[in-house]
């Protein structure tokens, strides 16, 4: 019994230091070049597992990074279009201010 856990717990302790080595030695992806990764996959030259064995990285990386490009584009695009609506309130407003304004100003002179 003994010797059956202590290869398992030796498994164990090296199958730990081996995920620890892989972990270090990983390979990090700043922001461009995963923008740049996402960008060719969307050009469609290559297929996206071509794409990722180039890479090195796996398609469950690609797809999560092509989401979170797509979602803070469609954030950025929506909040332009808030922007916009906003402006054009102010314009709005400013038009039935100076409206107001004017008969005022003519009654007096």
């Amino acid at each position: 019994m003994d010797r059956v856990f202590g290869r398992h717990n030796s498994r164990s302790i090296v199958e730990k230091r081996i995920k620890d080595i892989k972990r270090k030695t990983r390979r990090r992806f700043n922001t461009e070049e995963k923008i740049r990764i996402v960008l060719e996959g969307i050009k469609g030259e290559t297929s996206i597992a071509e794409l990722c064995r180039r890479e090195g990285i796996v398609k469950n990386n690609y797809y999560r990074w092509s989401k979170g490009l797509l979602d803070v584009g469609k954030r950025c695009l929506k909040s332009d279009t808030l922007r916009e609506a906003n402006s054009y309130q102010v314009k709005d407003l400013k038009m039935e201010i100076v409206i107001k304004i004017k008969p005022k100003n003519k009654h007096h002179f």
